[in-house]
């Protein structure tokens, strides 16, 4: 099992370059980022784990530049976002943005995507709430594109793109549909999601991890219906407290790797949670870029 982490970094929690360093050296597998732009303080969009939004939320740092930063001092370290909310992004942008750093990491970089819960936040980018799941699968449909090794054109609902020369290119090869870094596409179980995982992407990436029993034969039913390879299919529950018996059961699943949580902390509370997750790191739960960049 390789354990990855997630945390709120912040302009007032311990540093990308502190982290990525602690991470790589005590064999954690990545470490994955979380993504808002802005906070709307006007927002009647409750939060989805209840009660009030904590204060990371609205100090997030770009976890693109962040993730730079990361692989800078690295070099085996997964880099990840959880998530990239697609639909607030001109995706020709988002495009380069990925690329270059996919490149630049070694192909160390995995895209978590997702739809967004903040309607106000999406709002402000110019993002219709009832159509952005369309919006996000057509914006990767012109990711897609640019990522081509010839120049390809795109015509979409929401977004077009000429045929053009774009580089750098993913480290990846195309998997099946599947052009780009690694992707996992994160959201609650249900059919529209995992026909996007099947069209798009390389796996899920559940929050919490809770049901997992019951979703993944539907999942795993619907990759088959859709051709996909049944060997590569990947989820990462995301965001997880960890504890022995949990990881147990996942790795009964069939799960290769875990997100574990970490506080919005400054640096010696951080490396302390670090210290006690150090048991859950077995043989090989370390950094393997084979297992990324094929």
């Amino acid at each position: 099992m390789r354990i990855s982490v997630t945390i709120f970094l912040t302009d007032e929690t311990i540093t990308p370059t502190r982290l990525a360093r602690e991470l790589e050296q005590r064999g954690f597998a990545g470490l994955y980022l979380p993504e808002h732009t802005h906070i709307p303080v006007e927002r009647t969009s409750p939060y989805p784990a209840g009660g009030e939004l904590p204060p990371e939320y609205g100090r997030t740092l770009d976890p693109f530049v962040a993730l730079g930063q990361a692989a800078a001092v690295t070099e085996d370290l997964g880099l990840g976002t959880g998530i990239t909310l697609v639909a607030q992004h001109d995706p020709i942008d988002l495009a380069k943005q990925i690329a270059t750093l996919d490149h630049l990491s070694g192909g160390r970089f995995t895209l978590g995507l997702g739809f967004g819960w903040n309607v106000e936040e999406a709002d402000d980018h110019g993002v219709e709430w009832r159509t952005r799941r369309e919006l996000v699968r057509d914006r990767m449909g012109l990711m897609r594109a640019l990522w081509s090794d010839e120049p390809t054109p795109y015509e979409g609902e929401f977004g077009s793109v000429r045929a053009s020369t774009a580089y750098p290119k993913p480290v990846r090869k195309p998997r099946g549909p599947v052009l780009g870094p690694r992707t996992l596409v994160g959201g609650a179980a249900g059919p529209k999601l995992f026909s996007h995982i099947c069209e798009y992407a390389d796996g899920w990436l559940p929050i919490g991890g809770r049901g997992l029993s019951e979703s993944l034969p539907v999942l795993r039913a619907a990759w088959a219906d859709a051709g996909r390879d049944p060997a590569g299919l990947q989820i990462v529950p995301y965001a997880v407290q960890p504890s022995p018996g949990k990881l147990a059961h996942y790795a009964e699943l069939g799960i290769e790797e875990t997100v574990v949580q970490l506080p919005p902390a400054g640096e010696a509370e951080v490396l302390g949670l670090l210290d006690a997750y150090a048991p859950f790191i077995g043989e090989g739960g370390g950094g393997d870029r084979s297992a990324r960049a094929v």
